[in-house]
């Protein structure tokens, strides 16, 4: 399955692929995918989870122990916790969010779903996400899942990867566009 996908390779999808395997096997996808979310949402929420995540100068056993910890306060058990200790005794805890990626992305195809990264400069309301996703479902012609990220950064607009298609409404994107069309004017 995952070299069908080229989203799903290398050593993420590796991981992804036999998590999807182990969680459809076990008829435990939803839950997986509900505890998955609930750590990548406390690591976008969290400088010091991030921290110990990506950063090398973390030994195993620190990670090990702060890991469990984590784990235990937010209550994610099972498949799911034991993926994220493997991750970590295997050195790999630094590609965590892009195994979730990836095993999202399973899912979503298993579902018969199309995944769509969106990023957005602020929160989406429950009704601006449920409008996206009908707008993203007629051009799909599937339901689709989004995956939501805010960056402040784009200043406002949306930026929408479905699939090979990308479209960029940013305003970062239109400003820097006015200034190289300026460049080039004078």
């Amino acid at each position: 399955m995952a070299a069908e996908d080229p989203s799903v390779s290398g050593v993420s999808g590796r991981y992804a692929t036999a998590l999807f395997e182990l969680a459809r096997d076990e008829k435990s996808v939803d839950a997986v995918k509900a505890d998955l979310d609930k750590f990548n949402a406390m690591l976008d929420e969290s400088a010091d989870l991030k921290r110990l995540v990506r950063s090398p100068v973390f030994g195993a056993d620190v990670q090990q122990k702060a890991l469990a910890a984590v784990l235990d306060k937010a209550g994610i058990t099972g498949i799911a916790a034991n993926v994220l200790k493997v991750l970590t005794a295997n050195r790999r805890l630094f590609a965590v969010a892009d195994v979730i990626r990836a095993f999202n992305t399973l899912v979503a195809k298993f579902r018969g779903e199309v995944m769509a990264d969106v990023t957005v400069a602020d929160a989406l309301s429950d009704k601006n996400l449920d409008a996206l996703k009908d707008a993203l479902k007629s051009v799909a012609g599937k339901d689709v899942t989004l995956n939501v990220k805010v960056d402040p950064a784009i200043i406002g607009g949306v930026v929408v990867k479905l699939g090979s298609r990308m479209i960029d409404s940013s305003l970062r994107t239109k400003l820097n566009s006015i200034k190289h069309a300026m460049k080039e004017a004078g």
